[in-house]
């Protein structure tokens, strides 16, 4: 029996060749965005080779595009762009209107149509979330002021597409006027959007709860993937909307319930799969050919993408009230174009306004501008100092006041401590207690800023699979600690950093004992098995209460920690540290008040001779609020001196008795003096 295999053909060679020109680009310090277009051009239908069903992938390219909008609603925050309102809202409108009027009047010279013009312009208006995130992330930048700006202009960006989607078909479709079309397509979408905010707003949230209530993951994934494509093929079908539309309003709904962080981590797979394949059908229409032919137009468009809108954006500073150093951040983030101009020029090429030769244009220009973006990055302290060498335009640019620093500064003797979970908050406490300064890298955006806001030095980003390392300050850090609870994710951290900073010492904690070898092989210097040291203790105790000699339980504790632990210098000092807390076992310190009449009152330590008699030495002495340690042989007592004794319990006893005095027993670490502990 013959099957048609040309669709799980296609989606196994797109995802293949996305995987290969991924990590190529990650390898070359690229966006794996730029791998998967290229990998489009690879199968596509321009290039030699396998050629991919272009029309079956477009399909799961839409439910790509679904997803993308779904999570983009998911996390969007009204109230972090409200915070920053007064520049990212006036800022991104004007900014979006002036290239979109640039784009429009490169193109009328070139002679195209009004209508393919205007898409063009919109098109190039808007920035990739994905490369603006990652660029941010990856240079230390999302959790500063600077970076809260930028987010909250693109966050403008997105609704401001949305906008574009809706009303796009009216713009430069045809029928009837553009008044009546306007009117009637925001009608549709306001009609849309209050059926979603009061009615999906109560059922969404609500459905999902119970579902998560029958403790069936599949069953809650299944309700997450059938409300984003049900969401989204409603608005299309029913009311004549984008399918982005639908699928942003759902994540929005979504996104206000308690159990959205659980549904972003479940939609997350989708969402990346396939904007994956998203990405390779964009590539897949990409002519190269066309491309070399048009080379001038493809260089001028980009010229435009990359440096006017990042002249654009300067410019504003002299309107917008932001320092200028925020503006250099937001110039440099928003200098490429992505998913979303891809989605608005195949609404153009779906509406017959734009041609495929055109559409190329764009997408050449995407690729090369998501390349460049990383470097002007890399360019803003040269930015930075030539701009401040023109005379007053710097100042002129300081409308929002001086320029807040930035963490790329740098720290100096500091502790990076990687995750703030359980492990790593408890951390964070004691070295804040002690005054150490410690940088914590928190790949949860919500719970960083948290973080910040309490006072501690934060990088957003994923250690593991992002660039973020190199600006927590590895190179001149006391030591890294790596709280993490994946394995996984621990040796990738690992490998990072003992390339970053060989010297460094990095403490991490174990899931199993092959990942203590696998640790150590990756260059860990210190690693804690925490289950295993768990048990050990509570074998200890047992062993204790059976009356097993300590230096058999001792002995055997040393060989299963020699036999999980690898052979490091942080086993051997852990042993020594161990041994010496279990010789000093049932040794107890007391604290006694020399009070009136006491036989001691007067006499020298040596005369005393307190040891000989009853076995308990004076190993401290406070006096007037005076702690004199280890007070010498002619050290006399006097009355109200508080006297510290360690020994077993039966010659404190004797001592006690022989003074007549009193005394709690507390243990060695606790503050009041007036006690005594076993060790």
């Amino acid at each position: 029996m013959h099957h048609d295999l040309t669709l799980f053909i296609t989606i196994t060679m797109a995802i293949l060749t996305a995987f290969t020109g991924g990590y190529i680009a990650r390898k070359l310090g690229l966006p794996t965005l730029v791998g998967y277009l290229l990998a489009g051009m690879m199968i596509g239908p321009f290039t030699p080779g396998f050629v991919g069903d272009s029309e079956a992938i477009s399909q799961l390219a839409e439910m790509g595009v679904i997803f993308m909008m779904f999570g983009v609603g998911l996390h969007f925050s009204l109230k972090d762009l409200w915070s920053v309102r007064r520049i990212a809202i006036p800022g991104a409108a004007m900014q979006t209107l002036i290239a979109t009027l640039f784009g429009y009047l490169l193109t009328q010279t070139w002679g195209w149509s009004s209508s393919a013009s205007l898409v063009l312009g919109l098109a190039i208006s808007v920035a990739s979330t994905v490369v603006l995130l990652r660029g941010l992330t990856d240079n230390g930048l999302l959790n500063t002021s600077h970076g809260k700006v930028a987010v909250g202009w693109l966050v403008f960006e997105d609704l401001a597409t949305i906008a574009i989607l809706v009303l796009l078909p009216v713009l430069v479709g045809g029928g009837g006027t553009i008044a009546e079309s306007i009117v009637l397509a925001l009608i549709k979408a306001a009609i849309f959007a209050a059926i979603m905010l009061f009615i999906g707003a109560r059922v969404m949230p609500w459905l999902l709860t119970r579902i998560a209530y029958t403790r069936s993951r599949e069953l809650f994934i299944l309700a997450v993937v059938a409300l984003a494509l049900g969401t989204a093929l409603g608005a299309a079908e029913l009311f004549g909307m984008s399918l982005a539309l639908g699928a942003f309003l759902a994540g929005v709904i979504v996104g206000g319930s308690d159990v959205s962080h659980q549904v972003g981590a479940e939609v997350i797979p989708f969402r990346d799969v396939f904007a994956v394949l998203f990405f390779v059908s964009v590539g897949m229409l990409v002519n190269p050919a066309v491309v070399l032919a048009n080379a001038g137009q493809v260089v001028a468009l980009t010229g435009l993408v990359i440096f006017g809108k990042a002249v654009i954006t300067l410019l504003l500073s002299f309107i917008l009230p932001s320092s200028a150093l925020t503006l250099l951040v937001v110039a440099a983030g928003l200098s490429q174009i992505g998913e979303f101009s891809f989605i608005v020029g195949q609404a153009g090429v779906s509406l017959g306004v734009l041609t495929q030769d055109q559409y190329g244009l764009i997408l050449a220009s995407a690729v090369i501008s998501i390349i460049v973006n990383p470097f002007m990055y890399h360019l803003l302290p040269f930015m930075e100092r030539a701009l401040q060498s023109i005379p007053g335009f710097w100042q002129r640019m300081e409308r929002g006041g001086p320029t807040p620093e930035l963490l790329r500064e740098g720290m100096k003797d500091h502790l990076v401590i990687i995750g703030y979970g359980r492990v790593g908050k408890h951390i964070v406490q004691v070295l804040r207690h002690l005054n150490i300064s410690c940088l914590v890298v928190e790949q949860d955006a919500a719970r960083a800023s948290e973080i910040q806001k309490e006072g501690v030095k934060t990088l957003f980003g994923d250690a593991a699979n992002s660039e973020v390392l190199n600006h927590a300050g590895l190179d001149q850090a006391r030591a890294l600690v790596i709280t993490v609870p994946n394995e996984t994710t621990a040796e990738l951290i690992t490998a990072a950093a003992d390339e970053i900073a060989p010297q460094l010492p990095i403490i991490v904690r174990a899931s199993t004992d092959t990942g203590v070898q696998r640790l150590a092989a990756h260059g860990a210097h210190y690693i804690i098995h925490p289950e295993l040291e768990g048990s050990l203790e509570i074998v200890r105790h047992t062993l204790l209460l059976l009356d097993y000699p300590m230096e058999q339980i001792q002995r055997y504790v040393d060989t299963i920690r020699q036999d999980s632990y690898v052979n490091t210098p942080e086993h051997e000092q852990y042993r020594a540290l161990d041994q010496l807390v279990s010789a000093v076992r049932g040794v107890e310190i007391a604290w006694l008040m020399v009070t009136r009449g006491s036989p001691i009152v007067g006499q020298s330590l040596a005369e005393a001779n307190l040891r000989a008699r009853f076995g308990a030495s004076v190993i401290a002495l406070m006096r007037d609020h005076k702690v004199f340690p280890n007070p010498k042989s002619d050290f006399r007592f006097s009355e109200g001196d508080l006297v510290g004794f360690i020994g077993n319990r039966e010659e404190l006893a004797a001592t006690e008795g022989f003074l007549s005095l009193r005394a709690d027993i507390t243990e060695v670490h606790d503050s009041p003096p007036e006690a005594s502990a076993t060790v």
